[in-house]
């Protein structure tokens, strides 16, 4: 009830809600803060645990689904994942792609042939040898449609793969695709093991065995997947630790407590509303980096009253975007501009729809809803920062009349009630809050994936089950296109009717927050919320 009040009392002024609200958290937080660590120090006490100097602990706010790549639309899995994995390619801090298990590659005058040199000498963590085959191996399963994996539609322009000798291969596309490399860098493209795919078939997503610099150890659900040092890692002096484990901690207080107490070196994403308290802490570091991460309200277009273009735009007219990233994201977030985050090639920047809910209630009248409606709310994450943002918009949108029943998805929920239901048409989903950044860097993959039909949740993340001629036209040539100037018209296309259609509402971009221990070096958070760790180290 406090909590409703507190909401109800922002939504009537929100002018006057700073000082009240900072008050109200820093008191709960303060509390939270203190049990949460009392209890972190009486846990390593009880069990004599301290972290060891060669080994490192990364606390993160959501619990993997999966250790196979190439079945998970989460970035925060793969961050887990490319602890044991590697790809041919991968970004750098920057989005800029760089070699790894490819050397270089050569493309056909007519964009169709791509032929790769791979990098000898590398094994796999069974003792396998890494060469084309391998990589084939990988390519033709994720291809297969009977794999049903979550990210085949990143491969679907390749029309064949072809091992030429160990360490040349040889592949061809279906029509030329401008993103393919940057497809190949995103962390999904990894290399497993074709033995491991063999002995373990779908269980390979618990038992992970690729050349990446850790070789896996256990995961305990809950509590930890553990890596130890690959001692046949192909790069010399690397890795630098001897182990690591994530840890998901879904409670924002308790990952900052980690931190205070040594029980984490590292945290993210950080409790934005600790960020000024651990700044002031010595041994910890505090780091704000910008983001690609947009965060959405998306709509089941195929169900009342979201079929309705009038219902979405009041249900966008009805949300305050800057007072959410201050109440949800204590101000390390801002307004969405668009469908695609500044900072990817071809984004076109819009104003954010601003708040009016008088205009949210004249549209719901229009729609036929005077009285507004009953509906649900699922957000895709049960981390804290999440639950605040559906306990927002819900007490938003009451103010319109639209009274909601809200639910924190757990991992398994959402994979079988979101990303995985069978059938569009029954799909469950009715409002969702969901995010998305751009993992291979540029305008495709912030489109493609949320809006075209092709992407109809459970092929990929259209869970709106939005379909438009005119964004599926733009988006498939632009794909096609070798031209700058006219592939940005046709994005600027796709993007200026989906701010007419709004199949999703854009709410707000976040910034990327992360702390760790003067102790621990080498990791970072990059722009689309995934974590590098290539060159961690402990002192």
């Amino acid at each position: 009830q406090a909590r409703s009040t507190l909401f109800e009392f922002f939504i009537q002024s929100p002018s006057s809600l700073t000082s009240n609200l900072e008050f109200t958290m820093k008191k709960t937080i303060h509390s939270r803060r203190i049990a949460s660590s009392l209890l972190a120090l009486a846990a390593l006490a009880a069990s004599g645990s301290v972290l060891a100097a060669g080994n490192a602990i990364l606390a993160i706010g959501q619990q993997p689904e999966t250790l196979d790549p190439y079945n998970t639309n989460t970035t925060m899995t793969t961050a887990v994942t490319k602890t044991f994995y590697e790809g041919l390619f991968q970004f750098d801090k920057d989005l800029k792609v760089r070699n790894v298990l490819a050397e270089s590659y050569d493309v056909s005058k007519d964009g169709l042939v791509y032929t790769f040199k791979l990098r000898a000498g590398v094994k796999f963590h069974d003792g396998t040898e890494f060469n084309a085959a391998a990589v084939k191996t990988n390519l033709d399963r994720v291809m297969n449609p009977e794999n049903r994996l979550l990210r085949a539609t990143q491969f679907n322009r390749i029309a064949k793969v072809e091992a030429v000798n160990p360490l040349s291969l040889r592949i061809t596309l279906k029509e030329p695709f401008g993103p393919f490399i940057n497809s190949l860098a995103h962390a999904s493209a990894a290399i497993i093991s074709p033995a491991a795919l063999q002995k373990w078939g779908k269980d390979i997503a618990f038992h992970p065995v690729g050349t990446g610099p850790f070789e896996f150890v256990e995961w305990k659900q809950t509590e930890a997947i553990v890596g130890k040092k690959f001692d046949g890692y192909w790069k010399k002096g690397y890795p630098k630790v001897d182990g690591v484990s994530w840890k998901p901690v879904l409670e924002n207080n308790t990952r900052a407590a980690m931190l205070q107490t040594g029980e984490a070196d590292f945290a993210y994403p950080l409790p934005y509303e600790q960020a000024a308290i651990l700044k002031k802490v010595d041994k910890i570091e505090v780091v704000t980096t910008p983001s690609i991460i947009v965060r959405f309200l998306s709509f089941n277009m195929l169900q009342k009253p979201f079929d309705n273009p009038k219902v979405r735009e009041a249900i966008g007219y009805a949300v305050n975007k800057e007072a959410l990233a201050k109440v949800a994201f204590s101000g390390f977030a801002f307004p969405a501009q668009g469908f695609v985050p500044q900072g990817i090639q071809y984004a076109v920047k819009m104003d954010p729809i601003p708040y009016n809910p008088q205009k949210a209630r004249d549209l719901l009248k229009e729609a036929g809803y005077p009285n507004g409606f009953e509906t649900t709310l699922w957000s895709a994450y049960n981390n804290t920062t999440s639950q605040k943002v559906i306990q927002f918009v819900q007490q938003q949108l009451a103010q319109v009349g639209i009274k909601m029943q809200v639910q924190a998805l757990e991992p398994g929920q959402r994979a079988e009630q979101v990303d995985s239901w069978p059938d569009p048409k029954t799909a469950k989903v009715r409002l969702y809050y969901t995010g998305w950044s751009s993992s291979t860097g540029e305008a495709d993959w912030a489109l493609r994936p949320l809006f075209a039909t092709e992407a109809w949740a459970p092929k990929l993340n259209n869970m709106s089950f939005y379909s438009s001629p005119v964004t599926d036209g733009a988006i498939a040539k632009a794909l096609v296109s070798v031209d700058d100037a006219e592939k940005a018209e046709l994005y600027k296309t796709a993007q200026e009717q989906l701010a007419k259609d709004l199949p999703r509402i854009p709410l707000v971009t976040e910034q990327n927050l992360s702390a760790h221990s003067k102790r621990l070096s080498g990791v970072f958070v990059m722009p689309d919320g995934n974590i590098n760790s290539d060159e961690i180290a402990t002192q």
